[in-house]
């Protein structure tokens, strides 16, 4: 039996999956790594893209723009993930409002010891602090974008979405 390779995950998928749930406005700090995903979210017209210049701040821009009505995303790293936890704790958690975290699991792998200790504690993270999260690697994985969106909806609190191998194939310049 041939085993068939699981597809990619491609940037215009997680567009469509954003457009899907009525993403209004996308919060992030661009950087090489999710440097294709940023171009293509730009070129959508429904789409407002808002930077950031260090993760703690996007809590606070996202909160800001949930009070007015918007429907966003934080697109950032499980490093400055992890730098931001007081944002987290104070402007996501502690102010009760529905946030997906779409977050670069930079280090992590399936196929062997993970080295990188940011991979080693980013789930550690997220469970001292309570937020469930969703692992998505490749196109099959996607529709548990749209699972996130609808329990931060339920729940009125964060939820992660851990975008493994770091955004692969995510820079085409």
């Amino acid at each position: 039996m041939v085993q068939q390779q699981a597809a990619l995950l491609r940037p215009e998928t997680l567009v469509d999956e954003f457009k899907k749930n009525g993403v209004t406005h996308v919060v992030t700090i661009p950087d090489s790594e999710t440097n294709y995903l940023y171009e293509l979210m730009k070129e959508q017209p429904w789409l407002d893209i808002v930077p950031t210049s260090r993760e703690g701040e996007t809590f606070a821009v996202a909160l800001g723009l949930t009070v007015g009505g918007k429907v966003l995303v934080c697109v950032i790293q499980n490093t400055g993930m992890m730098e931001s936890g007081d944002s987290i704790r104070g402007m996501a958690l502690d102010a009760g409002f529905p946030l997906v975290m779409l977050i670069g699991y930079r280090g992590w792998t399936r196929h062997g010891v993970v080295t990188d200790s940011a991979a080693r504690y980013t789930e550690t993270f997220l469970h001292a602090m309570g937020i469930n999260y969703y692992l998505v690697e490749q196109e099959d994985d996607a529709s548990r974008i749209s699972v996130a969106f609808e329990e931060a909806k339920a729940t009125s609190r964060p939820v992660a979405v851990l975008i493994g191998d770091e955004y692969h194939g995510f820079n085409r310049t």
